[in-house]
């Protein structure tokens, strides 16, 4: 299925990550590296916990401001930007630049709409939001020495003016309508109201004091535990204190009742922008909206197949019963569920040769998704590691709730989260050479989830889903990329009901009736995200099977995909552009 169409190819000499031109640099060239620079530099120090996660330890006493004199600044500094690009001559620029300023672009305006839409009035998601990581904060910092320590505290002292900005934020959302629609946010206090503990030691905050290194004497560690239990008791458990009542006596009643981004100010435009965000092309919601119902009724055709092949005596919706009810599909215990997926994820770690030509390095581990969070967190999701921390990456399955996590799902959710999915895309962007260091930190999601699914795919090749519960296992999963096509515009932009959305998943998927409920809150409150999955699959798939035809015998998997993740993140045209590549120099050699 074509996206979009054909681009034009840049000459043999401009494949982005096999041939990296080393010639001089232009005054052009050296303006943009600048710019590059400058920013980079403004970014970590407007957002000091950004700059945590990339490794980069000088704001780590420090907190982001969200004050709207910090966020104008921001929008004033982004178009000083773009004035600036604008002012370079491209001709100028190398095969490589060109592409490294048009993704740089696409990026500062990115930023300069999600201010001009007000995306910070709505800091939250359905089962997250501002406060969620923050507890998870001090696995990205270094605690060797007491100045590390003093920076970690120093941080913990800035939380209520950190909180009382985003309450602020989101105050004025509720005077502009512009709030997360009141039906998602059922429950959601549990994910602020877990922090807020009696005993200080019991706090995920307190965690760094528990434990200090050897080249601390005793005098040291008592003041730094003293310190850091005075703040948390202080600054920490008193903001989200603070949080939760408005939440609960502010925010949650004075939520809008809608759902749709079509319902927000300029909500039309505010959903397309999503669109744009999320899947780096210009599709509209119709267009989006017909791919989804394609593929449903592609994927429906296989699944009724394998239902055909068992001799299951009964109609599609009689089988997904007996999926989601019968004992046999479901964990005994929390520890034979992540049993269950370590050893899915050993298995693909020894097939990932056969796949790929160069591999990276970082290991990963499989670990329960945080109490805090799962609730109404999905089956799974990766959680890399910050950049020169000694964490491995991880990939977490939600233990909660065993009855509504089946195991026919687990291998496409593990070959999504963990390798060949997002640990190994992110391992290997951690490890590119030769590209702007922007480059490396960009998440198009676009390209991240459409190689996770493409990645569920590739368990064919790799020998799993033999079993035929599983293969429909992966046809639900793949099913339910495609079905979010549909309900994500249908929400967005046709007006559909929240149990609309829960029936068209239930009836069309195998996924348990809880998880179809915390998907359809999750695509409510996250307008645009659930398409890049399908969306980016596609365009891979294509790709594919468009440099197949072209090199025939000459056309190496391992190759091809090495081609696509050693070049790091692109939007979807770029992508093709650099597979068009690859394909020309083949060819020519």
């Amino acid at each position: 299925m074509k996206l979009f169409k054909i681009l034009p190819f840049f000459s043999i000499h401009s494949v982005l990550i096999i041939l990296i031109s080393s010639c001089s640099f232009s005054d052009d060239t050296s303006e943009l590296y600048k710019i590059f620079s400058e920013v980079d530099e403004f970014g970590f120090k407007e957002n000091p916990i950004r700059a945590t996660y990339a490794g980069i330890s000088k704001y780590n006493d420090k907190m982001p401001s969200v004050s709207i004199a910090s966020i104008n600044r921001r929008l004033e500094y982004w178009k000083s930007i773009i004035e600036r690009l604008n002012a370079i001559d491209q001709s100028k620029l190398n095969d490589n630049d060109k592409v490294n300023f048009s993704i740089f672009l696409d990026m500062i305006n990115g930023r300069i709409d999600a201010i001009k839409f007000k995306d910070y009035q709505m800091p939250l998601n359905a089962d997250s939001g501002f406060h969620t990581g923050l507890s998870r904060l001090h696995k990205a910092m270094p605690f060797k020495t007491e100045s590390d320590y003093m920076d970690y505290i120093g941080r913990l002292n800035q939380f209520p003016l950190f909180f009382d900005e985003h309450i602020s934020n989101m105050k004025k959302g509720i005077e502009e309508n512009r709030t997360l629609p009141q039906v998602v946010l059922n429950g959601y206090e549990v994910t602020i109201s877990t922090h807020i503990v009696d005993e200080i030691k019991e706090s995920a905050f307190f965690t760094p004091f528990k434990s200090f290194p050897k080249t601390m004497n005793k005098e040291q560690s008592e003041k730094l535990s003293e310190l850091g239990s005075e703040s948390i008791k202080k600054n920490v458990i008193p903001s989200f204190q603070k949080f939760l009542d408005f939440f609960l006596n502010e925010y949650y009643p004075n939520a809008r009742k809608s759902l749709g981004a079509s319902e927000l100010p300029n909500g039309n435009e505010f959903y397309q922008y999503k669109i744009r965000q999320f899947t780096t092309l210009d599709l509209t919601a119709d267009e989006i909206h017909n791919i989804g119902l394609e593929e449903v009724k592609r994927i429906r055709k296989e699944m009724d197949k394998i239902i055909s092949d068992l001799k299951f005596d009964g109609t599609f919706e009689m089988f997904l019963d007996f999926l989601r009810t019968d004992k046999r599909f479901y964990a005994k215990s929390a520890e034979d569920l992540l049993k269950e997926a370590s050893f899915i994820a050993k298995k693909m770690d020894a097939k990932l040769p056969s796949l790929f030509k160069k591999l990276p390095r970082l290991p990963y581990g499989v670990a329960p998704v945080p109490d805090d969070l799962a609730p109404k967190y999905t089956g799974g999701r990766y959680s890399g590691p910050a950049k020169g921390s000694n964490e491995a990456g991880y990939y977490w399955v939600n233990t909660y709730k065993l009855e509504v996590r089946p195991l026919y799902n687990l291998e496409a959710l593990t070959l999504h989260e963990g390798v060949p999915g997002h640990h190994l895309q992110n391992s290997i962007a951690a490890e590119i050479t030769g590209l702007p260091d922007f480059r490396k930190r960009l998440g198009i999601t676009v390209f991240g989830e459409g190689w996770g699914l493409y990645s569920e795919y590739l368990g064919l090749e790799a020998g799993f889903y033999k079993d035929p519960y599983s293969n429909f296992g992966r046809l639900t999963y793949e099913m339910w990329r495609a079905c979010r096509l549909v309900v994500d515009t249908g929400i967005h932009a046709k007006n559909w009901s929240r149990q609309k959305v829960i029936d068209y998943l239930s009836s069309n998927t195998a996924l348990p009736i809880h998880e179809c409920t915390t998907e359809t809150d999750r695509y409510i409150a996250w307008p645009g995200q659930a398409l890049a999955y399908k969306i980016g699959e596609l365009k891979i798939k294509e790709l594919r099977n468009y440099a197949s035809q072209e090199l025939g015998q000459n056309f190496d998997l391992r190759e091809f995909h090495d081609t696509i993740l050693w070049s790091g993140e692109l939007p979807l045209d770029l992508l093709e552009q650099n597979i068009k590549n690859w394909i020309e120099v083949k060819k020519a050699s």
